[in-house]
């Protein structure tokens, strides 16, 4: 790896042993496997019915968070519908190694909820500044006074107001339901945030229930389906509160003007399992596509920590059972198995296969099990590609990719964005009309599409009319 490479952002990671490799990728097929994470669960329920014990739900709610006060809107009708016993808790921001740039991910979480919130038939205000320090302050204050009735019957009107900077609300509402001192919320968020780093978890809008995690609106649908199964569902429907748009864009396609950039790495488990259907809806809604690989996160100096990991490992296994998508036999491709396939993604792509060439290493790595560390391995990857192995062996560990990746991660940056999978939806003149990161986006995505078609192909005289309007 060069230094002109290191300097930008391309750290070079230490690569596993090959022990470490082989241990670490055993852990964690085993670890979030389905027939582990159903024993965790049977074995919790077992816990509760010995014990006697409601089902208890407890929600860690982030004032100034975007996620959260979409996550706030649904808390009355969760607590109505479901038997459960919800606690909610205060607590700060993410902080340390938890979050990798915080600018960067306050500024996008309110754009993001904005971006999501009709989707899901909620409410977010489009919010491009910071909130008034002030104002949170005094809706934190707010909350801190209630109890746990009053929180979830409130937390909604608080950020309602919050959101809108609205002063004159936040006052009424303090005089109507009440407030707490500076000092008195202060312990309350401090005593919140201990016990999230008690249950091992760093952020905002997360609902914990029975040992595991669900990260806001975005992750309710798999709470409200395990609380259903264990007979909890006071209506007994197979409807979620939240549902997951889907990733439709109908029978009308695009001429080809509009560009789906993205953003992927070969380590990332949240990418193995979207690309497929990235490519797929790009293909299906006549969008070009342009493929913009870039180095894992942990490989460029990001830091990440096991708790962090651990998350995520859990949660895309969840996702991806959920999708129906093939996932959990993993063999980390962190290091020189990632670098060699880069080396030859340029060389894939100039035949017309450098989709193919991601698309199976990232299966191979993370629902085949393959070790990709060896040539025996990386010529399975290369040859299901529809690619040829001894051409391929001929430039495999060449530099020559550094460059372009380097590339895209600073037009990523440039975007706002930081992780993969990012996406990035272009028009035609390459004004991006949406970037948003992550693999629960795509669906926005795809009703962007839908919403740019139908809008190009209205009347002309529906057109004017709303123009003049």
């Amino acid at each position: 790896m060069s230094e002109q490479f290191k300097d930008q952002g391309g750290v070079a990671t230490m690569d596993p042993s090959p022990l470490k490799r082989w241990v670490t990728s055993r852990l964690m097929t085993h670890l979030f496997s389905p027939s582990r994470v159903e024993k965790q669960h049977e074995k919790v329920e077992s816990q509760r019915l010995k014990e006697g014990a409601p089902h208890k739900v407890e929600y860690f709610h982030q004032v100034d968070d975007g996620y959260s006060y979409l996550a706030a809107q649904v808390l009355a009708k969760f607590l109505s519908r479901y038997d459960v016993e919800l606690d909610c808790h205060l607590v700060s921001a993410p902080a340390g190694k938890n979050v990798a740039e915080p600018e960067l991910l306050s500024r996008l979480s309110r754009y993001d909820s904005h971006c999501v919130s009709s989707g899901y038939g909620l409410d977010f205000p489009a919010h491009e500044h910071e909130l008034n320090e002030a104002l949170v302050a005094q809706a934190t204050a707010i909350l801190a006074a209630q109890d746990a009735a009053g929180f979830s019957a409130n937390a909604a009107r608080v950020g309602h107001a919050l959101w809108r900077d609205d002063a004159e609300a936040l006052a009424s509402l303090a005089e109507e339901i009440g407030t707490v001192s500076v000092e008195e919320a202060e312990q309350k968020v401090a005593a919140g945030t201990e016990r999230r780093q008690q249950l091992q978890h760093y952020s905002g809008a997360m609902f914990y229930y029975g040992g595991e995690w669900y990260w806001g609106v975005d992750r309710l649908y798999h709470l409200e389906h395990r609380l259903t199964a264990l007979g909890a569902d006071r209506q007994a429907t197979t409807n979620t509160l939240i549902p997951r748009p889907g990733l439709s864009v109908g029978d009308d396609k695009d001429d080809g003007r509009l560009t789906l950039e993205v953003y992927a790495s070969l380590r990332s488990p949240y990418t193995s399992i979207i690309f497929d259907r990235a490519v797929k809806l790009a293909r299906d809604a006549g969008v070009t596509l342009a493929m913009r690989p870039v180095l894992p996160m942990v490989m460029r100096g990001v830091p990440a920590t096991r708790q962090k990991g651990m998350y995520i490992f859990m949660d895309t296994a969840r996702e991806a059972q959920a999708a129906g998508v093939p996932y959990g036999k993993f063999y980390d491709p962190i290091g020189n198995p990632a670098r060699r396939c880069y080396s030859l993604y340029d060389w894939a792509d100039r035949q017309g296969k450098g989709v193919e060439l991601i698309s199976t290493f990232l299966s191979h790595a993370f629902a085949q099990g393959t070790n990709t560390n060896n040539d025996r391995g990386l010529q399975k990857v290369v040859e299901q590609a529809g690619l040829d192995w001894e051409q391929a062996s001929k430039i495999l560990g060449n530099g020559d990719w550094e460059p372009a990746l380097e590339d895209n991660r600073l037009a990523m940056y440039d975007a706002g964005l930081w992780g993969v999978p990012s996406f990035r939806l272009l028009d035609e003149d390459g004004e991006a009309l949406l970037s948003l990161w992550g693999q629960d986006r795509l669906w926005v995505i795809a009703q962007e599409i839908k919403r740019q078609v139908a809008a190009r192909r209205a009347p002309v005289t529906d057109a004017l009319q709303v123009n003049f309007e």
